[in-house]
C-alpha cells in the first residue's frame, strides 16, 4: 500500500519513509520524465536542417542532437528576429531622396550613383526577371555600404573668415548593395532573418575549419619532428635529442586535443555554447557622425544649417568587415529603368 496513513508528524525523522505529498512529489517527477518531449517548431527545425548543411553534416548522427541543439537554436533564432527587428528604415532610395535625406546624399557620391547600384545588382535584376516583382510598385531590401573616411586639405569657412589647406577628414561610402529583395516588407524581414542564422552558422563552419588547418599543420610538424628523431637515433643521446623529444610529445598531445575537438559530439556542443552567445560574432553597433552635404566631418552641432548628423547602424559580421545597415524601399519602375540603362552602358562598352 503506497498510501501513507499515519500523520505527517509521525513521518518525520524516521528514515526510509515517505508522506504523503513526498510521494505524490515522486510520482510527479517520473510521470514528468517519462512524458514525451513537445514537438519542435518548424522554425527551429529548419534550423537544424541548416546545420547539417553548412556546418557538417556529420553532426546530425551525434546521440541527441535535436535535444543538445534545440534550446540553443530557439535563442540564436530570438537574437537574430531582435537584430532584423532593429533595423532601420525602409528608407527610399532615389534621385528625391538625394536631394532631400542628408544620409541618402552621404551615401552616395551623385545621384546617378543610385541608378548605377540598382542597374548592376544582380539580386535586383533576379527580383525583377521573377514575375512576383509585378504585385507591387516597389520592394524592399537590405541596403548596405562600407564606411570610408579619408584626409585631405581643404577650404574652411568660419563666418567671415575662409581658410585654405585646412586638414579636412572626409567621410564617405563604398560597395553599396541590395540584399534579399522582394515586394512585401514582412517577407523581406523574414529572409533576413534566415540570412543571419546562416550567417552564425557560417561562422562556425570558418571556426571549424580553422581548427582542420591547424590539424593538419600539427600532422605536418609532427611528421618532420620524426623525422629528425629518426636521423638522431642510435647516435649518443645528447641535449639535441632530449629537446625534440619532449617537442615530439607535446606535438602528439596537441595533435591529440585537435582531433578530439574535431569529432562531432565535441563540435555539437560547441556549437550549442557558440550559439547562446551570437553578438560575438553577429552585431549591430550604433555609429553617430556630423557631417556637411560634402562629407566633412565637423564639430559643429545642428544648430548650423549646413552640416546634418547622421545617425546609422553598422554591422559586425563574419568577414570582420563593418556594414552600415538598413532597410529600403525602391521604385519598381525606376529599377527597370536602372538595369535598361546599365545593360545598354555595358553593350556599347563591348562594341568599342
Amino acid at each position: 500500500d503506497l498510501q501513507c496513513h499515519q500523520p505527517p508528524e509521525w513521518c518525520q525523522g524516521r528514515p526510509g519513509t515517505l508522506c504523503q505529498d513526498e510521494r505524490v512529489s515522486l510520482f510527479s517527477s517520473v510521470a514528468n520524465f517519462l512524458k514525451p518531449a513537445p514537438p519542435l517548431s518548424p522554425a527551429v527545425e529548419s534550423a537544424l536542417t541548416r546545420v547539417g548543411e553548412l556546418v557538417s553534416p556529420l553532426l546530425k548522427s551525434v546521440s541527441g542532437f535535436e535535444h543538445k541543439l534545440s534550446g540553443s537554436l530557439e535563442y540564436a533564432l530570438g537574437y537574430c528576429d531582435g537584430l532584423i527587428s532593429g533595423l532601420p528604415g525602409p528608407i527610399d532610395l532615389n534621385r528625391q531622396a538625394f536631394s532631400n535625406d542628408p544620409l541618402v546624399h552621404a551615401l552616395f557620391a551623385t545621384a546617378s550613383d543610385i541608378d548605377q547600384m540598382l542597374g548592376r545588382s544582380q539580386a535586383v535584376r533576379d527580383y525583377l526577371a521573377d514575375p512576383a516583382c509585378w504585385e507591387s510598385t516597389h520592394f524592399y531590401a537590405l541596403f548596405a555600404a562600407r564606411r570610408q573616411q579619408k584626409k585631405q586639405m581643404g577650404m574652411s569657412v568660419q563666418g567671415d573668415v575662409v581658410q585654405t589647406d585646412v586638414p579636412q577628414l572626409v567621410l564617405y561610402f563604398s560597395d553599396q548593395t541590395l540584399i534579399q529583395p522582394s515586394c512585401s516588407l514582412e517577407k523581406t524581414l523574414a529572409l533576413l532573418r534566415s540570412t543571419a542564422l546562416d550567417s552564425l552558422l557560417s561562422a562556425f563552419h570558418d571556426h571549424v575549419e580553422t581548427l582542420r588547418a591547424e590539424r593538419e599543420g600539427l600532422r605536418a610538424d609532427l611528421s618532420v619532428e620524426r623525422a629528425h628523431l629518426t636521423i638522431l637515433r642510435g647516435k649518443t643521446a645528447g641535449q639535441e635529442y632530449q629537446v625534440r623529444t619532449r617537442h615530439l610529445n607535446e606535438l602528439d598531445s596537441r595533435l591529440r586535443q585537435s582531433a578530439e575537438s574535431l569529432m562531432p559530439d565535441q563540435l555539437v556542443d560547441a556549437l550549442a555554447e557558440f550559439l547562446h552567445a551570437p553578438e560575438c560574432s553577429l552585431a549591430l553597433s550604433p555609429v553617430k557622425i556630423t557631417v556637411d552635404r560634402l562629407g566633412v566631418v565637423s564639430d559643429a552641432g545642428n544648430e548650423d544649417a549646413n552640416v546634418h548628423t547622421l545617425d546609422f547602424p553598422e554591422l559586425n559580421a563574419r568577414d570582420k568587415r563593418h556594414y552600415l545597415v538598413m532597410l529600403a524601399r525602391i521604385n519598381r519602375d525606376e529599377a527597370l529603368e536602372a538595369v535598361e540603362t546599365v545593360r545598354d552602358q555595358q553593350h556599347r562598352f563591348m562594341l568599342i
